[in-house]
């Protein structure tokens, strides 16, 4: 088992108790996802099943009917995509999981960690100047999304390329 970084007092266990390498998911907007594709496969199913075809005096015809259940499948696709946003510490790189790219990101890139003002979500700034949203973490889960900030600040912090490095800047 390999050890917790040396992280400032009160971080090695994150929101919860949570150990400071635990992934970090989206809480509410994984939920509503989730509900949404079901939601979605059952509509757009049921609408491919009753469009009224030649035989009852409609129009609908069987390629109209895949097209609504294909529809439905590709909504319930970026549904689910959107429910499996991750961001996967470990001692040396940080795999961050958006919602249509994956992206491994050392620890000595990264120069900051923001979540201030009205961002959906954090925001890491690498050492090269570029920056990556880390939608993992996001506004709409109020105060676990400042702890899991919070955490995140703290591995930057202890694992990332400044000793005394990033803290999590906002309100």
């Amino acid at each position: 088992m390999t050890p917790e970084p040396d992280l400032p007092a009160g971080t090695a266990q994150g929101n919860g108790g949570q150990p400071a390498f635990a992934v970090f998911q989206p809480r509410r907007g994984r939920a509503v996802a989730y509900a949404a594709a079901a939601a979605t496969l059952l509509l757009f199913g049921l609408i491919a099943v009753f469009l009224p075809g030649p035989d009852v005096g409609g129009t609908w015809r069987a390629g109209d009917r895949v097209f609504y259940a294909a529809m439905g499948v590709a909504i319930a696709f970026l549904l689910w995509r959107f429910a499996s946003i991750r961001a996967v510490p470990s001692r040396e790189e940080l795999v961050v999981r958006n919602l249509l790219t994956t992206r491994t990101v050392p620890w000595g890139a990264v120069a900051d960690v923001r979540f201030g003002g009205g961002d959906p979500w954090v925001t890491i700034e690498l050492v090269d100047t570029d920056t990556l949203a880390v939608m993992a973490i996001q506004r709409a889960d109020g105060q676990v999304a400042q702890a899991e900030a919070g955490r995140l600040a703290a591995l930057v912090q202890a694992l990332g390329p400044f000793p005394a490095g990033p803290e999590v800047t906002g309100p």
